[in-house]
């Protein structure tokens, strides 16, 4: 099993999000998607990203751009780096997310491409609006439901628990239960975590 704990306002968690499922599919594994919001993380337990994004080193943040224009071009993803807005408030998006359930997936995709591919502010209510209806939403249901508190409040327990099982930032992945992996480019490593646990089952 994996679960994907995820804030759309990052682009490798876009590389991520687009990449492990067809991963997923191939060796059947299930996918439980848990929203979160990463900058409550980065408050909590990794301030340091602030820091880095205050005072980058020039020549490290000159490679992440090509870094993260190399991983775009594989998964054949347009992303932007940095978008207009950035970083850019996802707490609506975020608990749309939540709101959806089960049926998040084309939500969230569509968010990080209108983020990621087509600049626009998704913090916005009039560009959410624009995703709904994109993806067969009701806007007037997405609105009220994300304003619910047990909405708000299941956002803010994915994000504590993230932390409390070790994570520090989007995306985090654990392969059943207890083995993390962080970032786009473990997905190899979550391959042969994948493939040993089938292995054992057998």
């Amino acid at each position: 099993m994996i679960e994907f704990f995820f804030d759309c306002s990052s682009p490798w968690t876009y590389l991520a999000f687009h990449n492990i499922q067809p991963l997923a599919k191939e060796l059947g594994a299930a996918i439980t998607w848990r929203p979160i919001l990463v900058g409550g993380i980065f408050n909590t337990v990794n301030p340091s990203v602030y820091a880095q994004r205050e005072k980058p080193v020039p020549l490290k943040a000159r490679y992440m751009k090509k870094d993260l224009q190399d991983w775009a071009r594989s998964a054949r993803l347009a992303i932007k780096m940095p978008p207009t807005v950035f970083p850019v408030n996802s707490v609506k998006a975020m608990r749309g997310c939540i709101w959806l359930g089960k049926d998040m997936v084309p939500f969230a995709t569509a968010l990080f491409e209108t983020y990621w591919g087509g600049d626009k502010d998704i913090s916005q209510d009039a560009v959410l609006a624009e995703i709904c209806k994109k993806v067969g939403v009701d806007e007037q249901k997405f609105f009220a439901g994300i304003s619910e508190q047990a909405i708000k409040d299941q956002l803010k327990a994915n994000t504590e628990e993230v932390v409390a099982r070790g994570g520090f930032g989007s995306p985090t992945i654990f392969v059943n239960k207890t083995d993390m992996y962080f970032g786009n480019d473990r997905l190899p490593l979550i391959r042969e975590a994948l493939l040993r646990s089938k292995a054992s089952a057998a």
